[in-house]
């Protein structure tokens, strides 16, 4: 298991994608603290609360969530990759057993997907702490706070990232799958919050963004962060499972 795991590891290590996508979650994050902040205080639709008061901090210093969504198409990438390049009969035949491949899979796409959360956390902190101290407001968030956001971005995005191998394995096409990523998060999640309060805390999106420190709509408080983290883990592995029994054993082709 531990050399799958490390063959899995080297292929992210040297190819482009991963960095890319890297480089495109932390971009994405820095301008979505930059527009939050700037706009603070302001009437727009999108407009967060003044950077003087809690709550403008909170929803400031959590602006990880297009990052977390990153994670998950990461890991897609991962496991439906093997189909699109056609290197899967290659993997498979190196280590035929494939619900091994695709664990390990599911534990280097969750290693990168919590680098991925940890430094778009760290990029959240430092812009928002650099306005917050620009505008001479003092930092309300205590330090254990920030530390837990930054955590809970680095959880979040490593179970979304596993999630989303889980997901690619089931849908072997890459676009299809990525795009049911995005339409999840953004659509799926967002009506069902909408129509049901009491709903949000129990959607794997949310419940990893709200990881992060984002709070979540109506009023409604979000599960503990063990909770939560439970929650996603076994959401994620259901997914799993499903995928080893029934589209891993499949026709390659």
């Amino acid at each position: 298991m531990i050399t799958a795991i490390r063959a899995e590891l080297i292929k992210l290590r040297t190819t482009r994608l991963p960095y890319g996508l890297l480089a495109l979650a932390a971009g994405l994050v820095a301008l979505a603290t930059i527009l939050k902040a700037a706009g603070a205080g302001g009437s727009g639709h999108m407009a967060i609360e003044p950077l003087w008061t809690l709550t403008g901090q909170t929803k400031l210093f959590s602006s990880t969530d297009l990052a977390i969504l990153l994670a998950g198409v990461f890991g897609v990438v991962v496991a439906s990759g093997e189909f699109r390049h056609q290197t899967a009969t290659t993997t498979y035949l190196a280590n035929p057993n494939r619900v091994q491949v695709l664990a390990a899979k599911s534990a280097a796409g969750g290693l990168a997907g919590m680098v991925i959360g940890a430094v778009a956390g760290g990029v959240t902190t430092v812009i928002g702490a650099s306005f917050v101290a620009a505008k001479g407001y003092p930092l309300l968030l205590s330090g254990g706070t920030i530390v837990r956001f930054i955590v809970g971005a680095t959880l979040g995005a490593g179970l979304l990232a596993v999630a989303g191998v889980a997901v690619g394995s089931l849908i072997r096409g890459q676009l299809g799958a990525m795009i049911g990523i995005f339409l999840w998060g953004f659509v799926v999640e967002q009506i069902i919050g909408g129509l049901v309060d009491n709903a949000q805390p129990y959607l794997p999106y949310t419940a990893a963004t709200a990881l992060a420190g984002t709070p979540l709509g109506g009023g409604v408080t979000a599960l503990p962060f063990a909770a939560a983290v439970a929650l996603i883990a076994a959401i994620m592995g259901a997914v799993a499972v499903v995928a080893a029994r029934t589209v891993v054993p499949a026709d390659v082709t």
